[in-house]
């Protein structure tokens, strides 16, 4: 998977629209010093999450998850009803770890139109060369 890790990271533009328009959360160590952060968007009524990265010498810290419940904080408060995002089936810190983190994987048919057009430019990138899917985790928005 060397072409995913040479895969350039969303230009900083980007990245800038997300913190303007507040759905970037960054978590920082003891020196203030980012170590992870969470992008992500409303989409189709739910919250999905564009990317969630952790510096690798952060692992095993429970970062993602903290940000990954950030999110969903955010996205019950807009009203989302779940929390979607796409990812790699058998990366160990992708399929399975969101798995874990109470996600599950979608089947085609439940594909909603913005998540299936997400899936169509991930495969136009060639990132379908490995087993990748579309996973959903429910939120309770009944309860804030």
């Amino acid at each position: 998977m060397s072409a995913i890790a040479d895969d350039e990271p969303a230009p900083e533009a980007v990245l800038r629209e997300y913190q303007r328009d507040g759905r970037a959360w960054v978590f920082v160590d003891d020196s203030d010093r980012p170590v992870g952060y969470l992008v992500g968007e409303l989409l189709d009524g739910a919250a999905h999450i564009e990317q969630v990265s952790v510096d690798p010498r952060f692992a095993r810290r429970r970062i993602g998850q903290t940000l990954i419940e950030q999110f969903a904080v955010w996205a019950k408060a807009r009203g989302a009803n779940a929390l979607t995002l796409t990812t790699f089936v058998d990366v160990a810190w992708n399929g399975p770890y969101y798995a874990r983190c109470g996600f599950r994987y979608m089947s085609a048919h439940e594909l909603s139109p913005g998540l299936q057009s997400i899936r169509d430019a991930e495969a136009a990138r060639g990132l379908d060369r490995w087993p990748r899917a579309c996973m959903r985790r429910e939120l309770d928005v009944t309860v804030l």
